[in-house]
């Protein structure tokens, strides 16, 4: 190899995934679901893809690409989707479910992710209406950090800490949390979570909206 083609090689870089897209962890089957809803739910709205491309501040070729069912969306994107609708995050990944016990396999789980993948989520409860409490298991990678916008006025979220150390920076106000601990603050305002550990931290986490919300 001449120093000039070694330096081209050197000077190369993979491609990066978009920041909107979720990393290749996510449930694909999720896709087809998420793309019903939002197409649905938009219409419901009236509002355009460049409406809500503007109201949410998600661009609007992954817009389509969603309610297509061609992208995953990162957990980021699809919370900044339900705010611009006005809708829980449940509304966006449920599908009709049967009522009456439900047993949900860890082997057939569900998972959202970061667009790097340092961030996992899976609901834990089953993707029926949207409800005004969902119950998530979340998954950070050791040195990852996922930064969260506000979620609707009067949303709380009730986190535990089951496996490693976290920080959790709720509007500048840092709270670091070690195995076992548990905080509650109020999630309509920009928060994050932070894997401050030697290990890959668990979390459980209960959300609560102000009040039932449409879908």
């Amino acid at each position: 190899m001449t120093m000039r083609a070694a330096r081209e090689h050197s000077t190369k870089r993979a491609p990066q995934r978009s920041v909107e897209v979720a990393s290749d962890q996510a449930s694909p089957d999720l896709a087809p679901i998420v793309g019903d809803n939002l197409r649905r739910l938009r219409n419901k709205a009236g509002l355009s893809l460049e409406k809500l491309s503007k109201a949410s501040g998600v661009s609007r070729a992954m817009l389509g690409q969603v309610e297509l069912g061609q992208s995953a969306p990162t957990i980021n994107v699809l919370w900044k989707i339900s705010r611009a609708l006005g809708v829980p995050f449940s509304a966006l990944i449920s599908q009709p479910a049967a009522t009456g016990i439900t047993v949900l396999k860890a082997t057939q789980a569900k998972r959202l992710t970061s667009h790097d993948g340092t961030f996992q989520s899976r609901a834990l409860f089953p993707f029926g209406a949207p409800r005004k409490v969902e119950f998530y298991e979340l998954r950070l990678a050791r040195g990852g950090v996922e930064e969260a916008h506000p979620h609707p006025p009067g949303t709380s979220e009730n986190l535990i800490v089951a496996k490693g150390q976290v920080e959790i920076d709720v509007a500048g106000e840092v709270h670091p949390l070690d195995t076992g601990d548990a905080i509650v603050f109020e999630a309509d305002k920009p928060h994050a979570y932070k894997n401050r550990g030697r290990e890959d931290a668990v979390m459980y986490l209960v959300m609560t909206y102000a009040e039932e919300i449409g879908g």
